[in-house]
């Protein structure tokens, strides 16, 4: 297999077509199991819904916990073995853990294949490796923004889907996902080239390298590196609004139903395919990388205090355009901080990125009821529902802080980027 960095830009371009594939199809597939798992799982708990909320309150943190750990050895496998077999592994293991899932005839073999699947998903590590590998410095946001643009495009579709699919048959979802991920392994094995030479990998793979605690560390080395980190952190966190309470947050303050709530998801994840697909390019390109960070932060903190302090569901979409800014944030962010890596570190770099946003999954339910909790409860100061959407346009904001004191100034990257 060649390597597409030292191949023409076509190559490349082939290479980037298949990471976005690769991605999209996983996060079709996990879209399509959204609607349905919930399902299953009070099915399998014999119809009891509040054994099945206590089932799907455990999948759902040991799914963030077994990511927190899976993602940095994915990084470092990667480092030290390539980026093709992890992404292959990855995609062969994720289809053979759906058809575990779709045949699962008890709870417990449920919970079995969402730990296989928290381990097989981590391929998203590998994905963001491979751009660092194949795509020069400055043209690193944009292909970090078509991986987001996927991801968009997946959580439109899939759950849409597999909602329609789940009406048939509840575990109909479940074997449409395999078959996804299958075939997108059998596409890989014949098309996927490697990424990184023998002479950029690693030289070994060591217990610093493979602990998610070390892998955090590993981003205490300068302070842009850790100043950069921290946004990342922060950006997830707030983003875990969304799936914790928009549901619970829209039926309190507007009395919508899963209708409306659908309808509105899709039309927020529309606009950010078109903010990933459309303007991630020129932002960067007009204001540089550090520059695009705090503008995308400062329109993601607007975006959220306009969705918190809504009243009523037209002040509520008006907030989604200013909202979908934000999205040009992450990928210069992402392209800002492989510039501080080098080549033969970049998969443990995006494995611990995966670290943070896994301890985000963990962190952010427990944060974002309880404070919708208490702002709807008897001692609330002020019935606030938005109360959530308010914490998360404050941790947007303290992001933003932390990209002006420590992102790099341009035009300093810039210039390293060019002559790079």
């Amino acid at each position: 297999m060649s390597n597409p960095t030292s191949g023409p830009t076509s190559t490349r371009s082939a290479a980037l077509i298949f990471i976005f594939v690769t991605v999209l199809v996983d996060v079709l597939a996990f879209g399509l199991i959204i609607p349905v798992l919930p399902h299953l799982v009070e099915d399998l708990a014999g119809g009891d819904r509040v054994d099945a909320a206590h089932w799907v309150g455990v999948f759902s943190t040991t799914f963030a916990i077994i990511q927190l750990v899976s993602s940095p050895i994915q990084g470092a496998l990667s480092d030290r073995y390539g980026r093709r077999p992890v992404i292959l592994a990855s995609c062969f293991g994720l289809g053979a853990d759906f058809v575990l899932m779709a045949l699962a005839p008890s709870l417990a073999w449920l919970f079995v294949g969402r730990v296989l699947s928290a381990i097989t998903s981590a391929s998203f590590t590998t994905a963001n490796a491979y751009i660092a590998d194949i795509t020069p410095p400055d043209k690193r946001a944009q292909s970090f923004g078509m991986i987001g643009a996927a991801f968009g495009v997946g959580f439109v579709i899939g759950p849409a889907l597999g909602g329609w699919l789940g009406g048939i048959d509840l575990r109909l979802p479940f074997w449409a996902a395999a078959v996804l991920a299958l075939v997108n392994f059998v596409y890989g094995l014949f098309v996927l080239p490697e990424s990184l030479a023998p002479d950029k990998r690693s030289e070994r793979v060591t217990w610093k390298t493979l602990n998610p605690f070390g892998a955090l560390a590993f981003f205490a080395r300068n302070r842009a590196l850790l100043g950069l980190a921290s946004v990342v952190f922060l950006y997830n966190l707030a983003h875990y609004v969304y799936p914790t309470v928009m549901v619970l947050f829209a039926d309190a303050r507007f009395g919508w139903g899963p209708q409306e709530v659908g309808w509105t998801l899709g039309v927020v994840g529309v606009f950010s395919i078109v903010t990933q697909v459309f303007l991630v390019k020129r932002v960067v390109l007009a204001l540089g990388e550090r520059n695009t960070v705090i503008f995308g932060s400062l329109a993601g903190g607007i975006g959220f205090a306009v969705y918190g302090l809504a009243t009523t569901w037209p002040v509520f979409v008006a907030g989604i355009p200013i909202m979908s800014l934000w999205g040009v944030a992450s990928p210069a962010t992402q392209a800002m901080i492989t510039r501080q890596v080098a080549a033969d570190e970049q998969g443990r770099a995006q494995g611990a990125l995966s670290s943070l946003q896994s301890l985000t999954g963990i962190l952010g339910p427990g944060l974002y009821t309880s404070v919708f909790a208490y702002f709807i409860g008897e001692d609330a100061p002020v019935y606030a529902p938005g109360a959530p959407f308010l914490v998360a346009s404050a941790l947007v904001l303290c992001a933003l802080v932390a990209a002006v004191v420590a992102a790099p100034r341009e035009p300093g990257s810039r210039t390293a980027s060019h002559s790079s």
